[in-house]
Parts: C-alpha cells; sequence; structure tokens
C-alpha cells in the first residue's frame, strides 16, 4: 500500500500545506488505490478522476488560501445520497441512476470551500434502509475484513472505502445508525452529529423532505483519525435556510473540572460480546489514566427509546417511500420490520414520550460527560442476515438496540475502532450530551492516541 494512502486527511493536509508532498501525488496514489482495490470491494461507485486531477492541478498552483483551508488538497468521498453537481444522487435505485442535483448539498460546497477534492461516489443499500449494503443498481459491496461478512450500511461504502484506503475522509448520513454501523463493520471511526448541527439540505423528488423522520437524520463526517472527525465537523457545521432545523451552535464548551464517563455494559437483555466487553473496559481504563471518574451503569430506558425510535420511524418514513422503487427482497424485508415496530401509540404520544427519553438523557448527559458503550450490541454479521426471515429481526434489535438513542434523542456519538478479534474489527461508541460534541471526541481522542486504528488494511 502506498504510504499516503495510510496517512489520515489532517496529515495529507499538513504534508501538502509544508509542500512536502503535492495535492497531484496524494490523489493519484488514492486513484491508483482504487484501481487496485475496488475491483474486489465494489465500495466506490464513480470515480471522479479527470475532474479529481484538474482540482488537484488548481491546488498545488495556489498558494493565496492554503493556509485557511483545512482539507486544502485532499481527496474525500461522498456517498450517492448526498448532492454532488455532475453525478447523480442514485440513493441506489435504478429509478434515480440518472438523477442529476441542480446544486450540492451544503456540506459538499462547504467541504469544497474547505479545498477538499471529491475522488469518487461511495455505494449504499436502496434508499438506506439496510444494515448491509447492496442494490440492484450498484450491486454489492464487501468488507475488506472478510467478504462474507456485511461492511454495515447504509454508508457501507464509505466505511470500506476508507478502510481499505481507497479514501482518507468521506461523507455519510446517519437515521438508524448509517454513520456508525459501517464503522464498527469495517474498523474506522465516525461521529453522528446533534440534530441539526450539519443542515440536511436534498434537491432529488419525491426525497426533498424525509418527514417527520427528519428529526432523526444528520448527515456526518467518516475518517480513520478522530482528529480529522473534528476537523470535517468544524467545516461542515452550522445554519443553512434550507434546512429550517439546522443551528449555530459552539462546537466547543466548558469542560468539566472532574469529568465522569458511564460504562455500560448491560443493553437490555442483550449479552454484550465478550470482545466489546474487554474493549469498553479497555476504554475505561484509558481514561482513568488520563484521570477520569469511571462508573459502570445501566443507561437509561434503553428498550423504550428503541421502541420510540422504531414508532416514529415507522410512522414518518415508509410512508413516503413507494413500494415499487425496491426489489422485491428489500419490500418483503420492510414490511417485516414494520410489522415488528407497529405500535399502539399515535404519533402524538410517541413525540412526547421521545420529549421525556430525551429530557433523561440530558440529567444522565449531565451527570456524566461521555457514555461509552457497545456500537452494535453483537458481533458483525453474515450478509444478507437482516433479510432472513428467522434470524434477521433479533439481528436486526441487537444492532440497532444502542445505536437508537442518537437518532431518537438528536444526541451526538462517536464510533471508535478499538482494535481487532477473531479476524474483524472491534469498537465501542462514545455519547455525549446535545450539542456537545466537543466531549466524545474529547474522550474518542485520548482513547484513540493510546489504541490506534486498525484500519487501513489490505481486502482479505
Amino acid at each position: 500500500m502506498n504510504e499516503l494512502t495510510q496517512k489520515s486527511a489532517g496529515e495529507l493536509a499538513q504534508l501538502i500545506k509544508r509542500k512536502e508532498v503535492s495535492s497531484k501525488e496524494v490523489v493519484e496514489a488514492h486513484l491508483d488505490r482504487i484501481k487496485e482495490v475496488n475491483p474486489e470491494i465494489n465500495a466506490i461507485t464513480v470515480t471522479l478522476e479527470e475532474s479529481a486531477l484538474e482540482m488537484a492541478d488548481k491546488a498545488d498552483s495556489s498558494n493565496t488560501d492554503i493556509e485557511v483551508k483545512p482539507f486544502h488538497g485532499v481527496p474525500i468521498t461522498i456517498k450517492e445520497n448526498i448532492d454532488f453537481v455532475g453525478t447523480p444522487t442514485t440513493n441506489g435505485l435504478p429509478l434515480l441512476a440518472e438523477s442529476m442535483p441542480p446544486r450540492n448539498a451544503p456540506l459538499v460546497d462547504r467541504m469544497l470551500n474547505a479545498g477538499a477534492i471529491p475522488i469518487g461516489r461511495t455505494n449504499m443499500p436502496e434508499m438506506g434502509m439496510r444494515l448491509d449494503t447492496d442494490n440492484p443498481l450498484r450491486g454489492r459491496t464487501f468488507n475488506p475484513w472478510n467478504k462474507a461478512i456485511t461492511p454495515g450500511g447504509s454508508s457501507g461504502g464509505e466505511g470500506a472505502a476508507i478502510a481499505s484506503g481507497m479514501s482518507p475522509f468521506g461523507i455519510g448520513n446517519d437515521i438508524g445508525g448509517s454513520l456508525r454501523n459501517p464503522a464498527y463493520c469495517c474498523g474506522i471511526t465516525s461521529i453522528k452529529p446533534s440534530i441539526g448541527r450539519i443542515p440536511f439540505v436534498r434537491t432529488i423528488a419525491p426525497f426533498e423532505d424525509m418527514g417527520i423522520s427528519s428529526a432523526f437524520l444528520s448527515d456526518g463526517p467518516m475518517a480513520r483519525s478522530v482528529e480529522d472527525l473534528r476537523m470535517g465537523l468544524s467545516v461542515m457545521s452550522g445554519r443553512h435556510i434550507d434546512d429550517p432545523q439546522s443551528i449555530n451552535s459552539p462546537l466547543i464548551g466548558d469542560f468539566p473540572i472532574q469529568p465522569k464517563a458511564a460504562l455500560v455494559k448491560k443493553v437490555s437483555d442483550i449479552e454484550l460480546p465478550e470482545a466489546t466487553l474487554r474493549e469498553i473496559d479497555k476504554a475505561g481504563e484509558v481514561l482513568i489514566s488520563e484521570g477520569w471518574q469511571v462508573d459502570e451503569v445501566e443507561a437509561p430506558e434503553v428498550e423504550r427509546v428503541h421502541e420510540i425510535w422504531g414508532t416514529i420511524l415507522n410512522q414518518g418514513l415508509i410512508e413516503v417511500l413507494p413500494e415499487e422503487i425496491f426489489k422485491p427482497e428489500t419490500v418483503a424485508y420492510l414490511n417485516r420490520t414494520n410489522e415488528a415496530n407497529l405500535s399502539e401509540m399515535t404519533l402524538d404520544q410517541a413525540l412526547l414520550e421521545r420529549r421525556r427519553l430525551r429530557r433523561l438523557w440530558s440529567a444522565f448527559l449531565t451527570k456524566y460527560t461521555v457514555c461509552i458503550g457497545p456500537t452494535w450490541s453483537n458481533l458483525q454479521w453474515p450478509i444478507d442476515t437482516d433479510l432472513d426471515p428467522d434470524k434477521g429481526d433479533e439481528a436486526l434489535r441487537q444492532s440497532f438496540m444502542f445505536i437508537a438513542p442518537g437518532n431518537c434523542l438528536g444526541i451526538p456519538s462517536v464510533a471508535l475502532p478499538m482494535g481487532v478479534d477473531n479476524g474483524l474489527p472491534t469498537g465501542i461508541q462514545i455519547y455525549s450530551e446535545l450539542y456537545r460534541e466537543d466531549l466524545c471526541l474529547g474522550a474518542a481522542e485520548l482513547i484513540q492516541k493510546q489504541v490506534p486504528c486498525p484500519t487501513p488494511i489490505d481486502p482479505i
């Protein structure tokens, strides 16, 4: 693997800034890596070689903005449900194979203004509706650790591309863990920001507005370095008029004199994998060595949070998605999971209960600086397990159980890789209070200094 494809976005930016390497050399190294690896992994759906090389040449000939552009000359990738002019916003659907957006999503413009160079679009399941990455338009994305295991979804193309060194930094989104699921499955890091932190804007009909479920949905950064997440978040964040719930909010707040971490090693009735329990303990030991107080606790009403998330999502999202846009296997899966989320609660009742749970978790995350637990409460499962009518429901329940608080409550969460066990990456999840991304990022940075990221890797 070329040394440049092993470096973080921040490291590459510094090398380019110091003129130790050119942007063109960095971009070419990643394009070569795509040619080498992508035929095996199928993470990148469209390679933007010509435009990327042109942008790299311009970056190398410009000295005026290099000091103020944190991603100057650095290649990135963009998920196929995020608008980027000149490429289709397919959402993984044949119906939208030629759906060219009239303008960029705001976070794409912000990344471009920060000097980033898009080198490819990345794969996803149909409409982002699965925890596996496969669709009839682009085909299946494989996990670089093991082709028989899901790369996660719905930002599975980003996860696999970053984990295999094809990209140092990517943009995805998260309504049910879609940033964090691939991070766990592929051994990279990501942050699902607080709701509204990054504006969510789409232009392709009929998906401009996802209804009430948009209260759960956020775009966000994916990388191998927590420092890169912080850098990307600072670029993407801020109010945009086309997203009414987007806000301007400080990215840094007061840090507790005596920080406290809650370790969650029991999630509902699920027996967490031994590897996950060890990694949670390891994270706690690192923070203790840094002067933190660490308590082992149960997170508040996790089952209820999961139930309310499923209830609201079931009433808000599926209704705007006509069945004919999906392949039959996906329709059967969606119908099955919708039935599992049926509730006697009205939408008003569910939204009121969500407010109560948000207050409860705000109190919890005021007492504790961060909450550290599993990303998934189970191990990564074989591809298409979610489609299995016998095994799928329980696999999804365990995968979603500790993912759901981030979406249902709108709070920020970092998915952090911790190592390798039995040939697959391990990981933890770090929650913090609403609009306090600095807290979960700060804890994640301390841990990553002692527990390096296990990627990039050559596909196995």
